[in-house]
């Protein structure tokens, strides 16, 4: 059993550079938005967040793909099977880099118009939505590809170069932002463009894991023996991280679609800045729940319930502490936020206030049940565990959808009474399935 003064000393150990992590993509997407906002316009940032269920649409053919590999490549490795780590790491780049092109060829080359019609309807935005979702598609080979190497990279011990290819990826794209916007004059197509290189910049840092013999381990092996029972296998690793990915893309795409139908390009930029707001939870969110992981998956393995205790009180204080001081930020001064993506007219300005204020409080709720998400797993209750990850995405859309029929002008109260159903719902599975959080001998099997 570990004294508390070595559970906080690791705690915050494991917090902060979690949190380092999660500060560059959350520097990259937020700044990315604030550039966007004052270098373009506020549609701008509307367009981006448009475009968002295909990021994330990207991100579940990553799931699935190395997710999944990632998982096998490590057990492998595990057992000194090189052979077989490396049929996995060839197997998922050819999947990863075949998918990502025929994304690009369908999405990006034959119906680029369809698709940006799928996710916008408004004539004002369309064109920029269009322009900055053609070069994603584009370009996502690039984004699966940088995700999935910074898996095996991880995976075969070097977990810090994968920290400096994404900081260095963010920062690239930051910069490159202004150069490609303002510079050379490429509007909103620029910042996609620059999202893509920081992509491959982050590639090739992450190739240089290769240059040292001992990582040589992991390398590509095109035996063609068995491919499509290890493809099978890599796929149905990855699923059920996948599926809830896709329940995520269907919440953006819902929400974007019922948001934009219900309060135009007013409410749909007011949804873009709270969006990003959410990109500052996420950052405290992350942080916490990864520590959480690593350090209480440790507590697990070595049996000791009284640290798994202590790892939990220090994430919920954490956590609570970080919404709380966000919170009252945004409630103090929410304009100071709606100003910082470019917003002057005053109509976007009082509906983004208004928004902001209700959003800081309903990402409350969702935290406090994301960081339970976890809880449950390291107590190895996956059933509930799955049950929040689904109801976390799909539970907002039918209270969205009911809202804007019956009460539009109550359309942003929509996330927090979603969130607080699935508070009551989790407490009343949790009562009727007699859940206990004890640590039991066969609590870590999961993990």
């Amino acid at each position: 059993m570990q004294s508390n003064d070595n559970i906080n000393s690791q705690f915050y150990k494991y917090l902060w550079a979690y949190i380092l992590v999660a500060l560059s993509g959350c520097l990259g997407n937020v700044v990315d938005g604030i550039i966007v906002g004052n270098l373009i316009s506020e549609d701008g940032v509307s367009a981006i967040n448009l475009s968002q269920p295909i990021t994330q649409f990207i991100f579940t053919l990553h799931l699935l793909i190395n997710a999944g590999a990632g998982m096998l490549v490590a057990y492998a490795l595990g057992k000194n099977d090189t052979v077989t780590a490396r049929r996995f790491f060839t197997r998922a780049l050819s999947l990863s880099a075949g998918l990502g092109v025929l994304l690009a060829l369908v999405g990006g080359v034959m119906f680029p118009a369809q698709t940006a019609h799928m996710l916008c309807r408004n004539e004002q935005i369309l064109p920029l939505t269009r322009d900055y979702m053609q070069v994603l598609l584009l370009g996502n080979p690039a984004f699966i590809i940088m995700w999935g190497l910074s898996t095996m990279v991880g995976v075969n011990g070097s977990p810090r170069l994968v920290s400096l290819a994404v900081i260095v990826d963010n920062a690239v794209n930051l910069c490159l932002d202004i150069v490609f916007i303002q510079w050379f004059g490429w509007g909103i197509t620029g910042s996609s463009v620059a999202t893509v290189v920081g992509h491959l910049v982050g590639i090739a840092i992450l190739l240089t894991h290769w240059r040292k013999p001992e990582n040589r381990r992991l390398s590509l092996d095109f035996v063609s023996d068995g491919m499509w029972a290890s493809w099978r296998r890599i796929v149905s690793q990855g699923a059920p991280l996948a599926v809830a990915s896709i329940c995520l893309t269907l919440l953006m795409l819902s929400a974007n679609t019922i948001v934009l139908s219900t309060l135009g390009r007013t409410g749909i930029f007011a949804f873009a800045v709270c969006m990003n707001l959410l990109q500052v939870y996420n950052l405290f969110l992350s942080g916490t729940c990864q520590t959480l992981q690593s350090l209480g998956a440790i507590q697990v393995g070595k049996g000791d319930a009284d640290g798994l205790r202590q790892v939990l009180r220090k994430a919920f204080r954490f956590i609570t502490i970080a919404m709380v001081v966000t919170c009252v930020f945004v409630w103090i001064e929410p304009s100071l936020v709606v100003r910082l993506f470019g917003a002057d007219e005053p109509d976007l300005i009082a509906e983004g206030n208004h928004a902001l204020r209700v959003f800081a409080l309903s990402f409350i709720p969702f935290c406090y049940i994301y960081v339970l998400m976890i809880v449950y797993k390291l107590y190895g209750h996956h059933h509930m565990a799955l049950f929040i990850s689904f109801a976390l995405s799909l539970t907002v859309i039918p209270v969205l959808w009911f809202m804007s029929r019956h009460a539009p002008s109550l359309l942003w109260y929509s996330y927090l009474i979603a969130y607080l159903i699935e508070a009551l719902a989790i407490a009343a599975l949790h009562h009727f399935t007699h859940t206990r959080l004890q640590l039991g001998t066969k609590t870590g099997d999961g993990l």
